[in-house]
């Protein structure tokens, strides 16, 4: 697991002023497809994302809700177009 603390954060920030202002320099179109992709590479390690004892027990309690109902709530579909309808 992943941990933040006083050395990471010293080697984020010599990485920011190398690598990032460097980023800073692509198009906007470029810079998001790099976000996509490091957002895909952490999403191939789920288990190296930290969580806390509460996001644990939350995760834990949305599941346990859902097992005992998969038909409860509405498909995403219909969430989405929910969500649309209220911001007009």
């Amino acid at each position: 697991m992943y941990c933040i603390n006083r050395k990471n954060e010293l080697k984020y920030n010599v990485m920011k002023k190398s690598i990032i202002a460097k980023v800073l320099q692509y198009d906007i179109p470029e810079r998001i497809l790099l976000v996509e992709d490091i957002w895909d590479s952490i999403a191939k390690v789920p288990e190296a994302v930290p969580i806390s004892d509460s996001q644990r027990k939350e995760l834990d309690r949305r599941l346990e809700v859902y097992h005992s109902d998969p038909t409860a709530g509405d498909p995403w579909e219909a969430v989405k177009k929910r969500i649309k309808a209220s911001t007009k």
